[in-house]
């Protein structure tokens, strides 16, 4: 007896299967294309921030320092200092200058200082 219904062939489903292979790996080359630049943006940025992150730490320790410098010269005390050598003198003192002094100390052979201490 004749069989009525012929016999599939296998090799159909082989292609189909094979193009929805590669059609799924077109859409996901595709996506990935898509995706690219807004992922490049993304990390560009986020490196950037994190650059103005660190410039914003620098500059806060800094206004920190120069705000507890501030408060320093503010006292009558450094106010003094700073007009001092600045060659400023107080009310009712009296102004020498002197001259010479290194040729004094090369003379006498010393190595010292006006106040002693290794400071001019």
């Amino acid at each position: 007896m004749a069989d009525p219904k012929p016999k599939r062939r296998a090799r159909p489903r082989a292609r189909s299967a094979r193009a929805l292979r590669l059609l799924a790996v077109g859409v996901a080359v595709f996506a990935g294309l898509l995706y690219y630049q807004p992922l490049t943006s993304y990390f560009e940025r986020r490196d950037a921030v994190a650059q103005r992150n660190k410039e914003v730490v620098a500059l806060r320790a800094r206004k920190r320092e120069l705000e507890r410098r501030f408060e320093a010269s503010r006292s009558p005390e450094a106010l003094a200092r700073e007009a001092r050598r600045l060659g400023l003198v107080k009310e009712g003192e009296h102004l020498f200058i002197v001259k010479g002094i290194d040729a004094w100390r090369r003379a006498h052979g010393t190595g010292a200082t006006i106040d002693g201490d290794g400071d001019r």
